[in-house]
């Protein structure tokens, strides 16, 4: 299971992004709003990544922030909707916007995505209403613009994440060896959150 890359764009169309990462090409589908956001050919750039298995393929879907995939993989777990269509759905809006329109079941504005109509929005407010409690910060709809991605603190808690800590510990590790070493290396930053989990 592929988490997280990290490496050169080589290749970029919109949706499409081929990375170089050591040497290896990785293709990964993106949501426009990745596409707009990574930068130029030969940017280096980390990807959060969700792999797709099916019986005649392995996928990967990437994404520049975590709210992007988690919004990704709730739509995929809506019967009826795939990855192709979640994609869809990450490019035609705003992913903050998304949460507003879900929470607030504004159908009209989810049906004015390419792709959706009355009856795939429906379903995705009737199964995600109460389920974006945890990815809206702050609550939709209070005018508050949310804060910026610390993309250096994301990308090594979800380093100890895939090596099994859980998230609050990870969080807790990073932020403490980040605390004293303020913005090291992340092979170093990782192995002192990994030093701190130990103790």
């Amino acid at each position: 299971m592929i988490a997280f890359l990290r490496g050169r764009v080589l290749d970029k169309q919109p949706n499409r992004l081929v990375i170089d990462v050591n040497g290896v090409g990785y293709e990964l589908y993106v949501p426009l709003s990745t596409y707009y956001d990574i930068g130029d050919v030969g940017t280096e750039i980390v990807l959060r990544v969700h792999t797709h298995v099916r019986e005649d393929a392995l996928q990967l879907y990437g994404f520049l922030t975590t709210l992007e995939q988690q919004l990704f993989e709730r739509l995929i777990a809506i019967n009826g909707i795939g990855p192709k269509l979640a994609v869809s759905v990450l490019s035609g809006i705003d992913s903050n916007e998304l949460v507003t329109s879900i929470q607030r079941a504004d159908v009209a504005r989810l049906t004015r995505i390419p792709g959706i109509g009355k009856k795939t929005a429906e379903r995705i407010v009737l199964e995600l209403k109460d389920r974006l409690a945890d990815v809206a910060r702050p609550a939709a709809g209070d005018g508050t613009a949310p804060p910026p991605v610390d993309h250096a603190r994301e990308d090594l808690v979800s380093a100890l994440e895939n090596l099994g800590y859980h998230r609050p510990l990870a969080e807790k590790a990073v932020d403490a060896v980040r605390a004293r070493a303020g913005s090291a290396p992340f092979e170093d930053a990782l192995k002192g959150a990994l030093r701190e989990l130990m103790r």
